[in-house]
């Protein structure tokens, strides 16, 4: 359920219809924005009588929520979220463009600092790394774990830039109190019990689709990470499933508008992992930027003719370089900032 409040309420009388829903033991979410104040109902409001509450005298109007998400509904945050990254608060979402760039893996100290310090040259405004990886096949390399963590935090302290990186299981959880981002990966969006843990710990969470995921079932995915308390959260889009097989996933483009229609979360797109071609890469990210997303995720790798994975649809640091350049005037145009 969702209470609009008629503009211009006195905040003791919110206060107090807010502590009547509450008794009921229903929980709130307050979004107040320049001309109204929104009160999000959680629970079973089927106890509310909605004409009793559209009846008040401060109460402009009660609409019922019929989705299953609700805290990642925009119909509960009308405005959209900006999420705040790092000791310096990097912002996504709202007009706040991000780049995400850095390997597939983490494969040494001088490769890892070699590329965060590329990657910030040319613009990015966090580094991506994978020190956990899931692979289709259990013979590919797996990452170097606890390792490959410890030696992000030593490129992030080189570079300044924060750190995004992939979690596999609860028992992770106190390896990752110093990264900045907390990434659930594909294979794990509906792992409900990591998502929990991933909203208890507090951190920023950047959720991606699952590989055959409808959007209802991604939204309701982030809806467990902030029913722990943690609105914190990123959408990706990196490519579902379909009978296509010239590229390694389709990215589905559409998501972004009807994501920014349903959520009021930030959404990036990973063309990288999307295609699995270098080539593609570029292209899409532009696309993306039009079609109205808060950020992209690209991987970048010093030499992807020897990456220990992923190196097909890797750019190199010419190619990076080449491509921010050009997604400056996009995404000017698309009316976000980029620093």
């Amino acid at each position: 359920m969702v209470i609009i409040v008629k503009q211009n309420t006195k905040e003791e009388r919110i206060r107090e219809l807010i502590q009547w829903i509450e008794s009921q033991n229903l929980r709130t979410h307050i979004s107040t924005g320049d001309f109204s104040t929104v009160i999000g109902v959680i629970g079973d409001t089927s106890k509310l009588d909605e004409d009793l509450i559209s009846g008040l005298d401060i109460v402009e109007g009660v609409k019922r929520v019929s989705e299953p998400f609700k805290s990642a509904n925009r119909k509960f945050h009308p405005l959209d979220s900006v999420i705040e990254v790092g000791a310096d608060k990097i912002k996504v979402g709202h007009g706040n463009f991000a780049i995400i760039a850095g390997p597939c893996s983490v494969e040494s100290e001088d490769q890892i600092i070699s590329v965060a310090k590329s990657v910030k040259a040319a613009g990015a405004t966090m580094l991506r790394g994978g020190a956990f990886k899931p692979r289709t096949s259990p013979y590919d390399f797996q990452g170097l774990k606890a390792d490959g963590i410890e030696l992000l935090l030593e490129a992030k302290r080189e570079t300044g830039l924060p750190i995004v990186t992939e979690i596999m299981r609860v028992s992770h959880i106190p390896l990752f109190e110093d990264v900045d981002i907390i990434q659930v990966g594909a294979r794990n969006m509906q792992n409900f019990i990591l998502l929990k843990e991933a909203g208890r710990s507090g951190l920023p969470v950047l959720l991606k689709r699952g590989l055959s995921a409808t959007i209802e079932e991604w939204l309701n995915a982030a809806e467990y990470i902030i029913a722990e308390g943690n609105p914190n959260v990123v959408l990706c889009e990196r490519g579902i499933r379909t009978f296509e097989t010239s590229t390694r996933n389709t990215l589905d483009l559409s998501a972004v508008p009807v994501l920014k229609e349903r959520t009021h979360l930030p959404v990036i797109v990973d063309p990288s992992h999307a295609t699995g071609v270098y080539k593609y890469v570029a292209p899409l990210a532009k696309a993306a930027v039009a079609c109205g997303a808060d950020g992209l995720m690209i991987e970048v790798h010093n030499d992807p003719a020897h990456a220990l994975s992923d190196g097909p649809q890797s750019l190199t640091f010419e190619k990076f370089e080449k491509l921010t350049g050009e997604l400056a005037p996009y995404i000017s145009l698309a009316g976000r900032s980029f620093k």
